[in-house]
């Protein structure tokens, strides 16, 4: 396809708010700042000279470079991008520094900003002593682990903010601004409740509100409004239709991800990612559609929850699976799919194909993560919510919900409404200028139905003055981490469907069914480069060059042990208590292990790891190819590799899937709702997404989250009915 093609179907741009008002770092901790992603990210130079603003290396080492990267570009790049992006350093790109100050003035959390201030400060940055790569290497090699911590973080974020903003890297790449095998598709025409302006609390009324437009709220959004009920749906995000969509990595980031997608645990082990736009999860997941596992159905009936083993869970599944177009008949496997299963295969390692909800069509894209532009992946924004649309259900984006309000009746607690605040649009239209109208907001309902996720619901509960010391706790998240390896070949592994196929075989490694499942991972450079190992300047230049050639896998561990959520004690904002235990981490190692064979027998010319310390693997060029995973260098690695283990705060983990934090349970001793999904002590007050799963899925949690909201809506919406045939009798 031409460029002027692909222009042509480029969507269109999603402006981003202002920056953050005042200055987030003094002006020498900016000089710092810059200067140490100066040394992450260098402008290469060919001298013999020291220069302190560059990387200067010998002429000879320049042009071996170079000729390298000319060796892996694509013909269509220009005759110079191989200078132009070895002259690139990360404080010369546009937009940059505005990311950090993004990340700094608005997501990150107070105490992690004083301590980057403080680190910044100590190291009071002067040009006659430059911060060298051989620092940021020593850090990563301190017995202390809050330098091994440091330099982990900081190479990951400043090679993150450089790929997303680079003006060469896409050329030197081949990577496109839009799939190329996708087309823009026409997405529903949503109707949004709008507030007029004023100084009264605006009081809205209705029968059900579901606060929250994910997977959980969609789906009883449907339910309940084609029962014949008065439904309105909030969301804090705002819509964004598919002329919109993908989005670019850095406004993806910042419209459609949780907290600008930078959430880390308190101890900064795992980065979590969590969809926060209209749809929720379903607007920026992989369409893997999987449903629950018979041996995680049976530990949830083992807790005196008979619902998950019954023909009643199985209806909720099928009905949503059938409402999506779920199927494995349309799956055209791209080569990091096909490597996975065809690596498996000649392995003996069990993997299967992974249905997908994309309704019956091929959907051949993998920048789903980013938004679909062709509204062909069957979320909530695409299927559930035009559904509940259809049925009358009204829609309120821009809705924070502050508090669930309660009116005590007979002697029992019972919810009544939710009151927020409302943030129009701007003007224009968009969400990114300052003319906007802001009005608190009172919604009456009969039922409340939280659907805020795992992250969120906790806390409105909290914020709603309950006090089960349940709320917040049991979270799960499946901590992945990727390997990733370098092939002979072209790939283009962004092509092609994200998540098709998976390897099951070190699912059950404790006979309790905790383990890891092999995953293919998004091939979005600005995902994937920031998890490959740093050890200096040039060779992250040298090895991002060949991104067009890779594929990338990730371990996702089926956790047993849990953290909590809780709300950060300045401003409120989530705050994330995990790491990945001994016993999990334990179980991601021989899925890693298992991913590395993988690579090699399927021709991997390069094999890393995402945890500091571990060399990356090279193929010998002369080793016998028919001792495949059993040749002795790879044994060796192998071997280091497991010695090593993941240590941490080395191992580099992310999270897509967070569970568990208001807990399903037979008793309010062990859980936060009921086995219909009621907070237990209250009336009429239902929670409903994937903060209700008993322990970790083990799979993507879309459906098995679907299938809970539709048995939940279901029996809402029954109740309600039969409330209203009451309440008609007594008239």
């Amino acid at each position: 396809m031409s460029s002027t093609e692909l222009s042509i179907i480029a969507p269109l741009d999603a402006p981003l708010p202002p920056l953050p008002e005042g200055e987030v770092l003094t002006s020498s901790q900016w000089t710092t700042l810059l200067a140490i992603a100066d040394t992450i990210v260098p402008a290469v130079e060919a001298s013999s000279a020291y220069s302190p603003d560059k990387l200067s290396v010998q002429p000879s080492e320049y042009t071996t470079a170079v000729q390298r990267i000319q060796a892996v570009i694509p013909a269509s790049a220009p005759q110079d991008a191989a200078q132009g992006y070895l002259a690139e350093k990360a404080s010369s790109t546009p937009g940059f520094r505005d990311l950090f100050h993004r990340m700094l003035g608005n997501y990150m959390r107070e105490d992690a900003v004083k301590g980057i201030r403080v680190i910044l400060s100590a190291l009071e940055y002067d040009l006659d002593n430059h911060i060298g790569p051989s620092i940021l290497q020593t850090w990563s090699q301190s017995y202390l682990p809050i330098l091994r911590l440091t330099a982990k973080s900081l190479a990951a974020v400043c090679t993150a903010n450089w790929v997303k903003q680079s003006a060469t890297i896409n050329p030197v790449l081949g990577f496109p601004r839009a799939p190329v095998h996708g087309k823009p598709g026409k997405g529903f025409d949503y109707n949004f409740l709008e507030i007029p302006p004023g100084e009264d609390q605006e009081v809205i009324d209705t029968d059900v509100l579901i606060v929250g437009s994910g997977c959980g709220g969609g789906v009883c959004a449907k339910n309940v409004a084609e029962a014949g009920h008065r439904v309105v749906v909030t969301d804090r995000a705002y819509h964004f239709p598919p002329k919109h969509l993908p989005m670019s990595s850095t406004d993806a980031g910042i419209h459609l991800f949780h907290n600008g997608g930078v959430d880390q645990s308190d101890d900064s082990s795992v980065a979590f990612l969590a969809g926060q736009a209209w749809g929720g999860g379903g607007t920026i997941n992989w369409s893997a559609s999987l449903q629950t596992q018979a041996f995680v159905r049976q530990e949830w009936a083992n807790e005196n929850l008979p619902f998950f083993t019954s023909s009643e869970y199985q209806t909720c599944l099928d009905r949503v699976c059938q409402r999506m177009g779920v199927s494995t008949k349309y799956i055209e496997h791209n080569e990091n799919n096909r490597v996975m299963i065809e690596g498996a295969r000649k392995l003996g390692f069990s993997a299967k194909e992974v249905p997908q909800n994309t309704g019956g069509n091929k959907h051949y894209c993998g920048y789903c993560t980013l938004g679909c532009g062709a509204a062909e992946k069957q979320g909530p924004v695409v299927s559930w919510l035009p559904d509940a649309s259809n049925a009358g259900a009204q829609f309120l984006e821009g809705f924070e919900a502050d508090k669930i309000t309660f009116e005590i009746r007979n002697g029992k607690k019972v919810a009544t409404g939710v009151e927020g605040s409302w943030t129009s649009r701007d003007l224009m239209g968009g969400v990114s200028g300052l003319n906007k109208t802001k009005r608190k907001a009172l919604i009456k309902a009969k039922r409340v139905i939280v659907s805020c996720g795992t992250l969120h619901s906790p806390l409105l509960l909290l914020r709603s003055g309950l006090t089960n010391p349940q709320i917040g706790r049991n979270f799960h998240c499946h901590p992945a981490s990727i390997v990733a390896a370098v092939f002979p070949q072209e790939i283009r592994p962004w092509e092609g469907g994200i998540l098709t196929t998976l390897c099951d075989e070190f699912s059950n490694q404790d006979s309790r069914g905790h383990g890891a499942k092999v995953n293919a991972v998004t091939m979005i450079p600005s995902w994937v480069l920031p998890f490959m190992p740093w050890t200096g300047g040039l060779d992250f230049k040298l090895l991002a060059s060949k991104f067009s050639r890779m594929c990338a896998h990730c371990a996702v561990v089926r956790d047993r042990d849990t953290g909590q959520v809780y709300p950060d004690s300045v401003d409120g904002r989530c705050r994330i208590k995990y790491t990945p235990s001994a016993f999990d981490r334990k179980h991601a190692l021989e899925c890693i292990l298992g991913m590395c064979k993988i690579m090699h027998v399927m021709g991997a010319e390069e094999i890393m790891v995402s945890q500091s310390g571990v060399p990356i693997f090279t193929r010998n060029p002369d080793a016998d190819e028919e001792l495949g995973v059993n040749e002795p260098s790879f044994q060796t690695w192998l071997a280091n590799l497991r010695k090593r283990g993941l240590p941490q705060p080395e191992t580099r983990w992310g999270s897509a899937h967070q569970m568990g934090t208001c807990r399903m349970a037979a008793s309010e001793k062990n859980g936060v709702v009921d086995p219909t999904g009621k907070v237990w002590g209250t009336e009429g007050l239902y929670v409903a997404d994937a903060s209700v799963f008993p322990s970790a899925s083990g799979v993507n949690p879309m459906v098995t989250n679907m299938a809970i909201s539709d048995m939940i809506s279901r029996g809402v919406a029954r109740g309600l009915k039969e409330e209203k045939r009451g309440e008609g009798a007594r008239l």
